[in-house]
């Protein structure tokens, strides 16, 4: 397993469209691979993300079962000049295997947090998006327990609100993405609802925990969501 960090260069034209379109972004993506890379059932897959940290450091980041040849983004989106090759990969399957239960990290998801509803009785039931900050952290949290983690819970006497305020976790960036599928001659458009999270979380089962980080936490892979990256806590 690889991730990769790449860096967009947001004066140019050829950024600004593949950041207005997770179709043409998650081809990007795709392109980076010699071998159209397999979409295993649960298994190690492809997976990105776009942080938008400021208006001049929008970082996107792949993690893969091989290793990405971005040239090509370089050339349309990134910095040519950049050195040594304009992206970074490092080793993650090294990372991977070195995760232990008990350990704390901090952490970042862009999920997106759906349920499936019945409007009317004897109607098919229908994927739709939870709306509500409440609902969002509600979804994560019903992830943890077969997702080999468990969100922080802040201690009582560091909690600010009486409802809402018992984790390590912060929610926003919520972001609806539409478009139409290419490939679709109805043109049905696609509606997707994507959240941020952040917080800290405890590793659980750390077998389960690297399988959730290799093969991404919900729905959408293929339009930026369910890569959960972590980081030391400081």
């Amino acid at each position: 397993m690889y991730l990769t960090r790449f860096r967009f260069n947001a004066a140019r034209t050829g950024a600004r469209r593949l950041l207005t379109s997770p179709q043409m972004l998650h081809a990007a993506v795709m392109s980076a691979f010699p071998e159209a890379p397999a979409v295993p059932d649960g298994g190690p897959r492809v997976l990105w993300r776009v942080d938008h940290n400021s208006p001049a450091q929008i970082l996107l980041y792949i993690t893969s079962p091989a290793r990405p040849d971005l040239t090509h983004l370089v050339e349309q989106a990134g910095w040519p000049a950049a050195a040594p090759q304009g992206w970074e990969t490092y080793d993650y399957g090294t990372f991977l295997a070195g995760l232990s239960a008990g350990s704390t990290w901090a952490f970042r998801l862009t999920a997106n947090p759906v349920h499936s509803i019945r409007r009317k009785e004897g109607e098919p039931t229908k994927r739709t998006a939870h709306r509500t900050a409440h609902h969002q952290i509600q979804w994560l949290l019903k992830q943890q327990e077969k997702r080999g983690f468990a969100v922080v819970e802040k201690p009582a006497e560091r909690r600010l609100l009486e409802h809402g305020d018992a984790y390590e976790l912060v929610v926003g960036g919520t972001k609806g993405l539409a478009f139409t599928k290419s490939g679709d001659r109805r043109g049905r458009p696609v509606t997707i609802s994507t959240v941020t999270y952040q917080g800290r979380l405890r590793v659980t089962d750390a077998d389960v925990f690297r399988r959730t980080l290799a093969a991404g936490l919900g729905k959408a892979k293929a339009y930026g969501c369910g890569l959960l990256t972590l980081a030391p806590v400081t």
